[in-house]
């Protein structure tokens, strides 16, 4: 799974329109090998873009959950702290 892709669901407050389409590009990029399409590419690739932003709104929209929503900030203190431990870790192998 794509590292860049983030959760989404169950934040408060709620992931923006501009979070739900960033994930849908990184979601294409990595099926399609793509960074950057090339011209003859590029409407494929959007379309598949706007689809894959379409059906993560509808997903987010459609979930339920009975657990706290989570605060941004906590999460990404946490995520600091995985990789901290993940980069120390890998350094220390070599």
């Amino acid at each position: 799974m794509c590292r860049n892709i983030k959760t989404l669901h169950n934040f408060k407050p709620p992931a923006t329109e501009e979070e739900i389409r960033a994930s849908a590009v990184q979601f294409v990029r990595k099926l399609s090998g793509f960074t950057n399409p090339s011209k003859a590419n590029e409407q494929a690739f959007n379309h598949a873009v706007d689809r894959v932003t379409d059906a993560a709104r509808e997903l987010l929209d459609s979930l339920v959950t009975n657990a706290a929503p989570r605060d941004r900030a906590t999460e990404a203190a946490k995520a600091r702290a995985r990789g901290a431990t993940r980069f120390r870790a890998a350094s220390a192998g070599e």
